[in-house]
C-alpha cells in the first residue's frame, strides 16, 4: 500500500508539471488557434532566469524569502518573453498557420541554441532549498517534497486562472473569444490586448513550471522544455484544445500512467502507453475528454 501510495503522488507531481506547462498551450490555442511551439522556451527561460537569480539576485537564493524571490524572477522572465514573442512575432501572423508554425518551431530550435551559448550544453546543478530534497509522510509513505510543490502549484494556478476566467473582465472576453472570436470582434471589442495577455498567462505558467520542475528534477538544461513540451501537448489534445479543466483531467491520466506503467513494467513502456492512450481518444473522442463536438 506504501507504494501505490507513494508511485500515486509523484505520479501527481507529474501530472503538475505537465499541466503547468498544458495550461498556456491550451489557453493560446482555445482563444487565438496558434499551437506555440516555441512554448518550451518559456519553460527554459524561466529555469535558466530563476537558477541565475538563486546566485546573483541580492536577497534571491535561500530556503525563504529568498527563494520565492528567485522563482518570482523566473517567472517574470518568461512572462516578458512570451509578451515579446506575441508582438513581434505571433500577431502578424494570426491568419497564416502555415508561418506560424514555421516561426514557432524555429524560434524553439533558436532558444535551446541560445540557451546552450550561453550557459552550456550539459545540465547544470539547480539551488534547490534544503526543504525540497527532504521528504514528508503520508499515509506511511515518505514523498519527496519537492513533488508536493509541484502539485501544491498546481492547484493554486487552475484554481486562479478559473476564477480569472469568471470573475474578471478579460476573462469573460476570452471565454467569448474562445467559443466565437468573430462575434466579439463584432461587438468592438480589441480581442489583440486578449491574446497578449493569453501569451503572457501561458508564459507564466510555463515559467513556473520550469523553475519548480528544476526544483523536482534538481537540474536544468537548455533541451528540458523541449521534452515536456511534447508530453504537454499530448495532455492538451487527450483533454480537449481550449479547456483549461480537460487538460487537468488529461494531466492527471498522463501522470499517473506514465508512474504506474514505469514502475510496474519496464522503462520507458509507460511513454508508449501515453502515446497509446491518446491515439485511442483520438480514436473515440476526437474533441477530447472536455472539448465539443464540432458542428457544420
Amino acid at each position: 500500500m506504501d507504494t501505490v501510495i507513494l508511485l500515486t503522488l509523484t505520479g501527481l507531481g507529474l501530472s503538475a508539471l505537465y499541466f503547468l506547462v498544458a495550461s498556456g498551450l491550451s489557453l493560446v490555442f482555445g482563444l487565438a488557434d496558434v499551437l506555440n511551439f516555441a512554448h518550451g522556451l518559456f519553460l527554459g527561460v524561466g529555469a535558466y532566469a530563476t537558477w541565475w537569480a538563486a546566485g546573483n539576485l541580492p536577497g534571491a537564493g535561500g530556503d525563504g524569502f529568498g527563494f520565492v524571490l528567485a522563482v518570482a524572477f523566473g517567472v517574470l522572465a518568461g512572462t516578458l518573453v512570451a509578451i515579446l514573442v506575441e508582438l513581434v512575432l505571433i500577431r502578424p501572423l494570426y491568419s497564416r498557420t502555415i508561418e506560424q508554425v514555421l516561426v514557432t518551431v524555429g524560434l524553439s530550435l533558436a532558444g535551446v541554441a541560445l540557451l546552450q551559448a550561453t550557459w552550456g550544453a550539459d545540465p547544470r546543478t539547480f539551488p534547490r532549498p534544503d526543504w525540497t530534497r527532504e521528504v514528508t509522510s503520508v499515509l506511511g509513505a515518505n514523498v519527496p517534497n519537492g513533488g508536493l510543490l509541484l502539485i501544491i502549484a498546481a492547484v493554486v494556478v487552475l484554481a486562479a486562472i478559473l476564477s480569472f476566467l469568471r470573475w474578471t473582465r478579460y476573462g469573460l472576453v476570452i471565454r467569448a473569444g474562445v467559443e466565437n472570436r468573430e462575434m466579439v470582434t463584432a461587438l468592438g471589442i480589441d480581442v489583440r490586448k486578449a491574446f497578449t495577455l493569453v501569451f503572457a498567462i501561458g508564459g507564466a505558467a510555463a515559467a513556473l513550471a520550469g523553475a519548480l520542475g528544476s526544483v523536482y528534477f534538481g537540474t536544468v538544461s537548455p533541451g528540458q522544455g523541449g521534452s515536456l513540451l511534447i508530453f504537454a501537448f499530448i495532455v492538451v489534445v487527450i483533454g480537449g484544445m481550449g479547456s483549461v479543466v480537460g487538460s487537468a483531467y488529461a494531466a492527471v491520466a498522463v501522470g499517473l500512467l506514465q508512474q504506474f506503467v514505469n514502475y510496474y513494467g519496464t522503462s520507458g513502456l509507460g511513454d508508449i502507453c501515453v502515446v497509446g492512450l491518446l491515439a485511442v481518444v483520438l480514436l473515440l473522442r476526437p474533441q477530447g475528454i472536455a472539448g465539443k463536438v464540432a458542428t457544420a
